[in-house]
């Protein structure tokens, strides 16, 4: 089986972000199938080129994923409008590296951003190949949500779009039970939808490793390591954060350590210095392969978005990169999320947007270590047990294999439980 995946932003393990795609792509090939990424070449964290080329696409491989880098318009962290040219330039680049990627069984497109969606549903109507639609995020309705869009007719137009993929999707998978809710409503037969959970790869993190030589590096060998890892976005709540820091300013042995990078972290890391805090340090990015030594040089780990209706349907990959880790969460996210932290005896739940909450329970972790050991061992065990990335990339084999078989591109595939991770 050939699978086609069209991803502007897709990342290795040897670079900053999420890597879920590639540690499920990484299986598929380990199983004999064969996979194709059709990705930016920036990155979506830093802005910076993954591959500097004139050519149409540069071809890479790793771990037999051959990875096919279309041109991006390198103005991700402009502003919205260059945000949107940005992704507009890898909608054209990518169909056409797409048309171009040899042998396809399945074309996968995921949101978000929306814009490749079409991508990838132009490849799949012009290749003659079902469509697999996967929803990371409810785009438009986040954006709705935040303020971005605000036009009637934009949201108007969002919302056609939305529904013109969903019906051209041959099969659609999401990531959070909320997702699936959230499409029924929306007219998508129940029947069409799979979830596969956010999850985490356990065997990158190491719970009784305390990261001591990251601590030497950083300075903070004798703290207690609160630590944010992802992106610095409107979306992710950082001032919230910020003032947290500020009622901490006293306690000199707490320290709140931001890792990840994104359009807002000029203004963030300002507004820190303007307020003269000694307790917060941006550390930049990380490659994924790094971030089992970050988080064991971590007490806690932060997760936290805006006081915002829909993103209480999100499961954050972050939460379970930190579970796997063995460290207690503070979790500023209401929903389903909050709903496996606690099922888990996993960490703290603070309301979103309350700084003074916030600060509470990191106080709260701090003051109890072995409350705060105790949370970061049962969410270990939990997500070994239930968020395992192996096990969800047997089911997502299989949700391809049937996607092909369906459209006749293949045999019927074993179940799920007959498949070996």
């Amino acid at each position: 089986m050939n699978l086609l995946l069209i991803h502007q932003s897709f990342v290795d393990p040897h670079h900053a972000g999420g890597t879920r795609h590639f540690e499920l792509s990484s299986n598929l090939v380990r199983a004999g199938h064969a996979v194709t990424i059709v990705a930016g070449n920036v990155n979506y964290l830093t802005g910076q080129r993954f591959v500097d080329t004139w050519a149409p696409y540069a071809v890479q491989q790793l771990e037999g994923v051959r990875i096919l880098r279309a041109y991006v318009y390198p103005a991700l962290h402009r502003s919205f409008l260059w945000r949107i040219v940005s992704f507009l330039s890898f909608m054209f680049s990518s169909v056409y590296a797409g048309l171009r990627a040899g042998p396809v069984d399945v074309v996968m497109g995921t949101s978000p951003p929306i814009f490749q969606l079409f991508s990838a549903w132009l490849v799949a109507a012009l290749r003659r190949r079902p469509l697999l639609l996967e929803i990371r995020d409810l785009w438009p309705e986040f954006a709705i949500d935040m303020g971005v869009l605000k036009n009637p007719l934009l949201i108007r137009i969002a919302r056609w779009a939305e529904a013109f993929l969903y019906r051209r999707a041959a099969h659609l998978l999401v990531n959070s039970p909320a997702f699936r809710d959230y499409l029924v409503g929306r007219g998508v037969a129940a029947k069409r939808i799979t979830v596969i959970p956010n999850g985490t790869d356990v065997r990158m993190f190491q719970p009784d490793d305390r990261g001591a030589i990251l601590r030497q590096e950083l300075g903070l060998t004798e703290h207690f390591v609160v630590t944010y890892a992802g992106a610095l976005g409107l979306a992710n709540d950082i001032p919230t954060v910020i003032q947290a820091a500020d009622l901490l300013r006293d306690l000199p042995d707490i320290h709140i350590l931001m890792v990840g990078d994104g359009k807002e972290r000029p203004k963030l890391e300002q507004r820190v210095r303007e307020l003269g805090l000694q307790n917060m340090t941006f550390a930049g990015v990380f490659p994924k392969s790094r971030m089992g030594e970050v988080l064991a040089a971590s007490d806690a780990c932060l997760a936290i978005l805006q006081n915002i209706p829909m993103f209480s349907t999100t499961y954050p990959n972050k939460v379970f990169d930190y579970m796997a880790a063995g460290r207690p969460t503070v979790l500023a996210i209401d929903g389903v999320i909050r709903e496996v932290v606690e099922a888990a005896h996993g960490g703290v739940f603070v309301p979103p947007g309350n700084p003074r909450a916030l600060a509470d329970a990191i106080l709260q972790l701090k003051s109890d270590p072995e409350m705060a050991h105790s949370m970061g061992r049962s969410a270990r065990q939990y997500v070994e047990t239930h968020f395992d990335r192996r096990d969800q990339a047997v089911q997502f084999e299989h949700l391809v294999c049937q996607v092909a078989h369906d459209a006749g591109q293949g045999p019927a595939p074993e179940s799920p439980a007959e498949m070996q991770p």
